[in-house]
Parts: structure tokens; sequence; C-alpha cells
């Protein structure tokens, strides 16, 4: 199921369309549109950076329109590369890569609505611009190797873009074919050279330094739905052999990074929801083969992302509470406690070292954002960056933000308060704020800062509302027995958290008990239709892409794979644990007015879910409303369906919470 966007990333993607600031009208007003950077790859010599980037549309979400920009780390130059197809026919540039020389910048291009892409390279001053290869599919993660290999993730005769967040395409034919596969290919002579099996999907790999494989996570089968069950292998001349499997299968594997003396290879094992959302801890394994080693054991938070340093020493990025931290967990070779580097609370992408890149410099960039300034680069040593880039300046905010904690049962449980801006004068006028609760998908994911933008949060906001954003049992940020701690127990302990977590904001701030509404889309989603049939205390509600029925999503779904971690066996074998959690089976407890909605193909949590809640609803004559958007997905890509949903969100909690 779908964690957060920008893998803060709620991969929860908040649509738009700000409103004005008297509650309960839905008159359209200007909103803020961030500049935002999709991808960023620092030159090895440490000269010049390229990103892509552009800005949010007037209704959120990702950009339309997408740059591709060359600067220089001094600030002396900036350079838009022209593309091919200019800004009438816009094309989308993905995953730029520098050559070991820092004299090229390679990357991939597609037009929206296709799935193909071609590779075209230009050079460092932005001049000759060349295509390399046309290619009939899906091109992800290019890297270059020290020897000036090119390697990359391809899908030959794609059907869908990758990800089961994407738009299925139509469910018809053999269901038993073999799917299309993302291998592994060289680019050698401007051609595509398979590196990988044909019967391995490949989600994540890094080369081997000398050039002689590649060390990687794959599964056979379809790539979306068997991600849960990927092993660790290295591959050397096209054949596979498996380093590492999961001692325990209730865990799943991700960003495998070979050391820079390629003696070794870092991954971080935990159980994780969604490919792209990454928790747990750092596990190292020779790339020879032999023993992993788990040198993160109870850590009390969650590694999201790792990287070897040139002095082939880990680096990570760990999600600890309310902090985004980075720490130096030395060697690889045993436990090790972390030493700590950096910590803030801004949400925060470091770009990775490469072995490419110049070990002489400690020059790093990075992109960060927080709730109340918009994401902007920066550059410097690590704790020590400043900001290169000032295109959103302008857009600060003045919300409130603060960190509650509180406790439920055994756990101490951590969630952000939001509040407008005119929320002091409120008080001082006797009056009380609605609050709406926004539940985060996965389960395991979390609310980090993220600039708050065009999109529902924002209108939110801006027409008198608080947010409150909690971290349940079952988030990142506390460690692996936390976000295990919802398995076999979806909507019980998880609702219990965020209860008291509504108790806790209620204490700390001038809310409106009367007036509560609660929204989330995939699992928050389900937890929203759960909540209506567990407790009266919501007025109103939003159930974005959820789930009404455990027992038929298992056969509905197109990402099974994810379901037995969580409920220790398939719905044939345990019946009765789906059912205990299916909201459908306590749907005659709803009072509470619910709006419902959902992409046509979404793959993750199907439309029949959505419908067959809705209709639940009808026919107990609650008021309630379904909405299924034809060809989108599980994450909404099309402006106009997020403006749509936007006004119909906040449509809905006018009506019900004024």
């Amino acid at each position: 199921m779908i964690a957060q966007f920008i893998r803060l990333t709620a991969r929860f993607i908040l649509p738009a369309l700000c409103v004005s600031v008297t509650l309960g009208t839905t008159s359209a007003i200007s909103a803020p549109a961030p500049h935002i950077f999709m991808a960023l790859a620092l030159s090895p010599d440490k000269s010049k950076l390229v990103s892509v980037e552009g800005e949010t549309s007037a209704s959120g979400g990702a950009p339309t329109l997408r740059d591709l920009i060359l600067r220089s780390t001094d600030g002396k130059t900036v350079i838009h590369i022209s593309l091919p197809c200019g800004r009438v026919k816009q094309c989308w540039p993905e995953s730029p890569a520098w050559t070991p020389d820092s004299g090229k910048i390679t990357f991939a291009l597609r037009s929206p609505g296709s799935h193909a892409r071609s590779l075209y390279q230009v050079d460092a001053n932005g001049k000759n611009l060349k295509k390399l290869v046309s290619f009939n599919g899906t091109i992800s993660d290019l890297m270059y190797n020290k020897q000036g290999q090119l390697a990359m993730l391809a899908t030959e005769n794609a059907t869908k873009e990758l990800g089961a967040v994407e738009a299925g395409a139509p469910i018809s034919g053999d269901l038993d074919a073999a799917p299309p596969e993302q291998r592994i290919a060289i680019l050698e002579k401007n051609e595509l050279h398979w590196a990988s099996p044909a019967n391995l999907f490949v989600y994540e790999f890094d080369w081997i330094p000398d050039g002689s494989g590649f060390v990687g996570t794959a599964a056979e089968g379809d790539g979306d739905n068997n991600w849960w069950i990927a092993k660790l292998y290295t591959f050397r001349q096209a054949e596979a052999h498996v380093l590492y499997t999961p001692a325990n299968p209730q865990q799943q594997l991700a960003n495998p990074v070979v050391s820079h003396d390629g003696k070794n290879v870092a991954f971080i094992v935990g159980i994780m929801s969604d490919f792209g959302s990454t928790g747990g801890d750092i596990f190292t394994i020779p790339v020879s083969g032999g023993t992993a080693i788990n040198i993160t054991p109870k850590l009390p938070a969650s590694v999201a992302a790792i990287e070897w340093t040139c002095a082939n020493t880990l680096r990570a990025n760990v999600e600890a509470g309310d902090k985004v931290q980075f720490v130096d967990f030395g060697k690889g070779a045993e436990p090790n406690p972390g030493s700590l580097l950096w910590q803030g609370q801004d949400s925060v992408w470091l770009e990775p070292t490469r072995h490419t890149d110049n070990c002489a410099s400690p020059l790093t960039a990075m992109v960060h954002q927080s709730f109340t300034s918009a994401p902007e680069i920066a550059v410097g040593e690590i704790g020590k960056w400043s900001d290169f880039t000032h295109l959103n300046s302008h857009l600060k905010t003045a919300y409130q933000v603060q960190s509650l904690n509180w406790k439920s049962d055994q756990f101490s449980i951590q969630g952000w308060l939001i509040l407008p801006q005119d929320a002091a004068s409120r008080t001082a006028n006797n009056k009380k704020l609605p609050l709406i609760t926004v539940v985060h998908g996965g389960p395991a994911a979390s609310y980090h800062p993220w600039f708050i933008g065009a999109g529902t949060t924002r209108s939110l906001l801006e027409s008198g509302y608080a947010v409150f954003l909690p971290n349940p049992r079952g988030s990142y940020g506390q460690g692996e027995e936390f976000t295990a701690a919802n398995v076999r127990d979806f909507g019980y302990g998880d609702l219990r958290d965020i209860l008291s977590g509504v108790d806790a904001v209620i204490a700390a701030a001038p809310i409106d008990p009367q007036r509560l509404g609660i929204m989330g889309h995939s699992y928050g989603g389900f937890m929203t239709m759960w909540a209506v049939t567990q407790t009266n205390r919501f007025k109103a509600a939003v159930a974005g892409a959820g789930i009404s029925n455990w027992l038929s999503y298992y056969g509905e779904n197109g990402i099974d794979e994810w379901m037995i971690p969580y409920f220790g066996a398939s719905v044939y074998d345990d019946p009765a644990a789906y059912a205990k959690s299916s909201p459908i089976n306590f749907i005659r407890q709803v009072k509470t007015p619910t709006l419902s909605l959902v992409g046509a193909a979404d793959l993750e949590c199907p439309a029949p879910q959505t419908q067959e809640f809705g209709h639940a609803l009808k026919a107990l004559g609650v008021p309630s409303s379904t909405i299924i958007y034809p060809g989108e997905g599980h994450a909404f890509r099309d402006p106009a369906t997020l403006a749509d949903l936007e006004k119909r969100t906040m449509d809905w909690f006018a009506r019900y919470l004024n």
C-alpha cells in the first residue's frame, strides 16, 4: 500500500486547489506553486550539479513541465538544457548520471503517456545534445562505474509505468503469461545489452566497483507484486546467484550498496509495506558470500537510506521520532550504535556518494524542506550545508507546527499538530477550531515535515481547520518492534493510538471536540473506513483508495504478497485474521457522513473496495458519496483529478463540520 510522497516521503499525495479562508465556502484563491526537485546528481569532481525540476501544478502533485538544469557549485553558472521536444510538446528528463570524468551527462527522456524511453547525452556545458538510443520500454536508475560503463534498469515492451502506484494496464488475456521483467542493462556501442537473467525482475542494483558485475534485489514473476519476497543477488555475466535471503519472512530488503573497496554490500532489512518507502536495520554481507550481520540491532529508530563513504564506512539517513538524522555506523563489520553527524526537523534527501566520486572533496548536495519552508538545494559538508538555490524563498508560511508525544498502551506515540496562522486570534475570541486527522498510508511509513504548498493541507489550514498528522504503531521512527506492532492487528491498536492522539491535541490546542474530521489515502483510506465503523467521534470522513473487505481485497489487488507478512497467512489459510479487520463486517455501526474516492485503474487498492463501501452506506441511509476517477492509478496524477478531489473534500468537510 502507499506510503509517502517524495519519500518523506507520506507518499500520500495531498491534492490541491486552495479555498477561501471562511469556513463553509469553496471559492478558489491563488495558491503557491512550489518549485520542486525530482532528481539531483553532483558531478564526480564536485564542480557541477544537474537536476530535474519544475513547479507543481495549480492543483498540486508533480510538475507537468520538467526541466533539466545544470549549475556550477560555485554559483556562477546556470544552464537550462534545451530538450529536443521543447515546451510545446513536453517531454520529461529522468535519472541524470555523470560520466566519471564529469564531462557529460546521460539521461532518459520520456513523453507523458508513453512507456517508451530514449537515452540522451549532453556535454557538461549544456552543448552537443545527442540521442544515444531509442528503447521500447522503461529506463531508470542510470549509473556509471569507474571504467566508464553505463548501466541502468530497463523493461522491454513495458505495458505500464513501473510501480504499483501507477495506473494498471487493462486486465485481459492470459493472466499466467510471463510479465515484462525489469532487468539490468549495459549500454555498449549505443545498444542495450542485458546483464541480468530474463526471469528476474530487478528492483535496485549497484555496481561492483571493478566492473565485474552487480549486486541487486530481485524476484521472479510480476514486479509490482513480488518485491515483498525479493532476495539479494550478485549478477555476473548475466547470471544471478543468491547472496542473501531474509531469515524472517516478515521482512523485506532495500537499498543495496557496495563498498568502495568492493568487499562488502550493505542493505536495509525490515518490515516494509511499500517499495520505495524504506525503513529498518542495516545489514552487511561480503560480496563473495558469507554470513550477514545486523549492525543496528534494537535501534530505536528506522534507517531510511544508506551509503558507503570513500573511507568504506557506512553513513545512513535515519528517522528517529520527530527528527531526521545522519549517522555514521563505522565499517559495518559488527554492531555499532552509531555516531550522530547531524539531526533536525527538516526532511532531507542527500545525493549519495558514487563509486566514481572524487574522494578528496567532502562536498555533498541535498534537498531539504520543512512544513513552513519550501524545498531548496543545499551544498556543503555534512551538517554544514548552505542553501544553493533560493527559488522558493518567497513561499515561507507562518503555520504553527508542534511535535506532540502521548502514551497509548505501552507505546509512546508521536505526531504533528499544525494550526492556521490566525489560531491565536481565534482563541482570543473564544473560537475553537475544527480538527482534521489525516492518517498516512503504508502502514509502514511516517509523517515528516514537507512543505505545505498547494494542496489539501494548505486548503484546510487557510480555511481555519487545524490538521493532525499522527504516527501510530506500524509507522517508522521508533525501531522494528514498533513498526511491526500492528501485525495481525490492523485497525485496533493503531486506532487507539490515533484516538488518544486526538485527546492529546484537544488538551494542547483550542480544538472543538464536536467538529472532528478524519481522512486518509490507501492504508489511511482503510483506517478512515475502519474508524467510522468503530467510533462516532468523527463527524465527517474522506476515504481515499480505502479497503473495506480484506477477504475480497486479497483476490482483487495486484500486490497480495505484501499481506502475508502482516496477516501471517493467506486469506485462504486464515480468513478470520482478515475478517476481524474488515470495515464491511461492522458497517451497520457507521453514522459518519463519508466521501469515498478511488482511481479506476488502481492496482494497490482496487476500485471495487471503495464501491462496496459506498454501496453499503447508501443502502443503510448514511450520508455518503462515491467517486471513481477514470484512468487514475493508486497515485492520482492528472491535475484535473486533483482539483476535483480537492474541491469535493473541502465541500464535504464544510458541509458536515460547520
